[in-house]
């Protein structure tokens, strides 16, 4: 009887892995690029009756219980080395920090104008990791976009810029850790024939829980209204699930098989989603100085690379 429960499990783990891979990664990615800014608009509608922080609390706790019910996370932490739980546990305090300061920023700036300064930090590490004329190039664009989103309005909401840039850093982390476990296998269960190609997502959601904790002491208050309305607490899961569930889930099964250079190029796409999002559902009619600067920091992405050898490029998996 246990063998054939494990004859079931290791078959279900095997299609799961089939139908996973014979979608291309690309198909994961636009997913992504759709939920990674429609969750944060119907976020900014709900800051109008929960605190930002509030909204920031809904949207990880709910994603963890999502993950919990869903993937039953914490089963793996035994199975994981000590340099493995410290990747997750800076994971989760990455995640908790930046979906609190990305709100913060939302509620004081456009949401084309966080989501352009969001990739600064991509293209400064791809600069950073491969000095060629091209990365410096691709710098020169992002930054001089960025200039041309914050001049003459940065005196306007200074602290707002502020939060934005910190976001921007921490998302520069989350593509680094997330790209980690996505790319980095664990110990394998038991007659499983093959690296479960979800270990990733089950990384994820622990690291969820452990965000879940760490942005309690600083959101849970403010989510109190929501706790004792169904409607915006259903609109807080809503912002869960479209914000940190369905983007975060793709972005790992996107990353598990594409190179971290072709990743990166993809991401230019979302500064200019942010744009159309933030037109179609907040109203937010961007004018010629933000599709300017939105223009230049998405060449800048476009244009930079991580400087990633093509030999090093073949091994990664897909």
């Amino acid at each position: 009887m246990a063998t054939d429960r494990a004859a079931t499990g290791s078959g279900r783990r095997t299609g799961r892995a089939g139908l996973v891979e014979r979608l291309p990664p690309v198909s994961f990615f636009g997913v992504s690029a759709v939920f990674h800014y429609l969750g944060p608009s119907l976020a900014v509608l709900l800051f109008a009756h929960v605190g930002v922080l509030g909204v920031a609390w809904l949207r990880i706790a709910s994603a963890a219980v999502v993950f919990g019910c869903w993937r039953s996370p914490w089963r793996l932490w035994q199975r994981l080395d000590i340099s493995q739980r410290r990747v997750l546990v800076g994971l989760g305090v990455v995640l908790a920090a930046m979906n609190s300061l990305f709100y913060l920023a939302c509620d004081r700036l456009p949401l084309s104008t966080v989501g352009a300064i969001e990739f600064l930090g991509t293209v400064a590490l791809a600069t950073l990791g491969a000095r060629t004329h091209r990365n410096a190039l691709a710098l020169a664009l992002a930054v001089g976009g960025v200039f041309v989103l914050t001049d003459l309005r940065i005196t306007g909401e200074p602290l707002g810029f502020v939060f934005a840039f910190g976001n921007c850093v921490l998302f520069m982390l989350y593509v680094i850790l997330g790209h980690h476990i996505a790319t980095t296998p664990i110990a394998p269960i038991q007659d499983a024939p093959r690296r479960d190609p979800m270990s990733g997502i089950d990384q994820l959601g622990a690291s969820m829980l452990i965000a879940a904790l760490a942005a309690t002491p600083i959101g849970v208050a403010a989510a109190v209204p929501a706790l004792t309305h169904p409607w915006w607490l259903a609109w807080g899961v809503g912002v869960g699930v479209c914000s940190s569930v369905i983007p975060y889930v793709t972005d790992q099964l996107a990353m598990a098989r594409l190179p971290r250079a072709t990743f990166a190029l993809m991401l230019a796409l979302l500064p200019a989603m942010a744009t159309v999002i933030g037109l179609v559902v907040l109203g937010q009619v961007p004018g010629w100085r933000d599709l300017l600067g939105i223009a230049l920091v998405v060449c800048g992405v476009a244009l930079h690379h991580d400087g990633v050898p093509a030999r090093d490029e073949q091994r990664r998996p897909g």
